[in-house]
């Protein structure tokens, strides 16, 4: 990455903290260009995306980053959150257990069983 889309991801970056989706997404396109085969790159981007609800693109971008690393455990419980979103949850559980699995945090586990809670009423109708 050039200096300018370092810059550019730092700002996008910020934007998203401060809970701007859409301006980090604007920020975003430049990195995008440069290096969309870097994975701290689409993971910000899903992150925008999921944020915006975005959540067709925000699923690619989060495949995309666990193509590149398939042992990034943000990626997965970042995808698992945004199948969720999509309610496909038979999907979203699947990524989450494997979320959970490799770094067993509260809030991937607190994920995992909102997932297994849905889908146990669902059998239950």
């Amino acid at each position: 990455m050039t200096d300018s889309t370092f810059e550019a991801f730092r700002r996008a970056e910020a934007l998203l903290a401060d809970r701007r989706p859409l301006e980090a997404l604007r920020e975003l396109r430049i990195v995008l260009e440069a290096a969309p085969e870097r994975a701290s790159v689409q993971l910000l981007a899903g992150r925008a995306y999921l944020g915006s609800a975005q959540l067709k693109r925000a699923e690619a971008a989060f495949r995309k980053v666990l193509d590149l690393d398939p042992s990034d455990h943000y990626a997965r419980f970042a995808l698992g959150r945004t199948l969720q979103r999509q309610n496909r949850l038979t999907e979203a559980l699947t990524q989450l257990r494997m979320a959970a699995a490799m770094n067993p945090s509260p809030e991937y586990q607190e994920a995992l069983g909102e997932v297994s809670a849905r889908l146990a009423v669902e059998r239950d109708r």
